[in-house]
């Protein structure tokens, strides 16, 4: 497993525990706005450039059971590795809740952890309305894996939020109207703002203001009551 970070610590990736994120290398997308290209490409980096060993992170987690609720498992998109499941289930043996963070471009590894009952918590990006997703997405995007990721991740009967970066090169109101309508109904979905960067394209991307975020956020709540913004 190429894991490129550790945050010890955190009170915000995993809702409602404290829990440490676990960041694995590699990814299917090649999203032009990612500020994680670091993490993206770490796959073809040599080991000694900053991985950190597997027993290394099972000593630290060891030390912080009690401590420690969750382990948060982001990237880069963890889905792409084939030894996730295993590496999940060695985490879990510790006691730890699991959250994963996802793309939704591997809906046959979302199945298989479900049905192993190997999940507690995702959070899918939804990069854009469907129309538009291989602009976001950074390759040619076969729809249907992205939304039957969707209908697993909303009748798993876990928790789950949606939630979407917003610059304005990549969604307009139209954009999440479309999105509303798709998602109608869904748990949790929140709207965070693009922050300039450095990023993946090398390339600098224009936030929206606040008050466009709200605008927003009126918009896609008609079909998303509960939808909120977040880090804004």
């Amino acid at each position: 497993m190429i894991i490129c970070g550790l945050q010890k610590t955190t009170l915000l990736d995993y809702p409602g525990h404290i829990a440490a994120s676990v960041f694995l290398g590699g990814c299917n997308f090649r999203c032009p706005f990612c500020h994680n290209g670091d993490v993206v490409f770490f796959s073809s980096q040599k080991p000694e450039t900053g991985s950190i060993a597997e027993e290394e992170l099972f000593s630290f987690l060891q030390k912080r059971r009690g401590i420690l609720e969750g382990v948060c498992i982001t990237g880069g998109e963890p889905t792409v590795h084939p030894e996730l499941e295993a590496f999940i289930r060695r985490i879990r043996e510790l006691g730890f809740l699991i959250k994963l963070d996802t793309n939704g471009y591997r809906p046959e590894v979302l199945r298989q952890l479900l049905s192993a009952r190997l999940l507690d918590y995702i959070a899918m990006d939804i990069k854009t309305s469907p129309g538009r997703y291989a602009q976001a997405a950074g390759i040619q995007v076969d729809m249907e894996q992205i939304r039957l990721s969707v209908r697993l991740i909303r009748d798993s009967g876990i928790p789950y939020e949606f939630r979407t970066t917003a610059a304005r090169e990549f969604q307009t109101a139209e954009d999440f109207l479309e999105i509303g309508q798709w998602l109608s109904g869904c748990a949790a979905y929140f709207l965070q703002s693009y922050r300039d960067c450095e990023t993946l394209s090398g390339r600098h991307f224009h936030p929206y203001t606040r008050q466009e975020m709200e605008a927003f956020l009126q918009i896609v709540r008609k079909w998303i009551p509960s939808a909120a913004l977040r880090g804004i």
